[in-house]
């Protein structure tokens, strides 16, 4: 499992984290498989584009896990 620091910040969108970690090329592409039902936030399908993920969180997609820290 991969950590993404926060640095500072309270939270991520879930569009910019998926950009910022290169699980997907660009914001249009993050926005479209979240919009698909491919990504999961705490073990559960998030559809919101911009869904604040906070430190503590796990984010999935292609079998990737992220964990989001403070």
């Amino acid at each position: 499992m991969d950590v993404f620091k926060l640095e500072g910040k309270t939270f991520i969108p879930l569009c910019d984290i998926l950009k910022k970690v290169g699980l997907c090329q660009t914001g249009g592409h993050a926005k479209l498989v979240i919009a698909d039902g491919l990504v999961k936030v705490d073990n559960e399908i998030e559809l919101r584009k911009r869904c604040k993920i906070k430190d503590g969180q796990i984010i999935e997609f292609e079998g990737q896990r992220i964990k989001v820290e403070a």
